[in-house]
């Protein structure tokens, strides 16, 4: 639970820095609604990670270290969501056409589940991300592309 909360802050952080240095285009929820899934994503410096969070998880943290977070809500008929298993895949392009592959792990605490994949990059680089989220085995994946530009921290 503690970590869940830690995320949850870091979350909250993340928006609120990134509201004060980029203004409005900040404010967009990344979030994709497909059927009876949210498909929740962000992407951001390794850094903003405390050094005993990102050991306990795995993390390898670093300047030109990204972290991609990824989860998946079903919509129940209360109105409420709760977290379900997905296939997440994807890749991350340079805009020289570099590619890196994304490679998922699941992490699962008490009340959430989520999918983190851990990619480099340059400073003041811009990377395009391609996933495909498939919560459902009988339905297509979600295809989610977004591009985000990251610095050396």
């Amino acid at each position: 639970m503690k970590h869940i909360n830690y995320f949850r802050t870091l979350a909250a952080t993340v928006l609120a820095l990134g509201i004060t240095m980029f203004g409005q285009q900040a404010l967009a929820e990344q979030k994709v609604t497909q059927g009876k899934y949210e498909v929740h994503y962000n992407a951001f410096n390794s850094t903003f990670l405390q050094p005993n969070v990102a050991q306990s998880y795995g993390i390898k943290r670093g300047k030109t270290r990204g972290l991609l977070n990824v989860s998946v809500l079903e919509k129940q008929a209360d109105g409420s969501t709760k977290p379900v298993v997905a296939v997440v895949n994807g890749k991350a392009t340079n805009l020289t056409s570099q590619e890196q592959a994304l490679n998922f792990r699941q992490i699962r605490e008490t009340n959430a589940l989520y999918y983190i994949a851990e990619y480099a990059f340059t400073d003041d680089q811009v990377l395009r991300f391609n996933l495909q989220v498939q919560a459902d085995p009988n339905s297509a994946a979600t295809n989610i592309k977004f591009e985000q530009r990251f610095y050396a921290d």
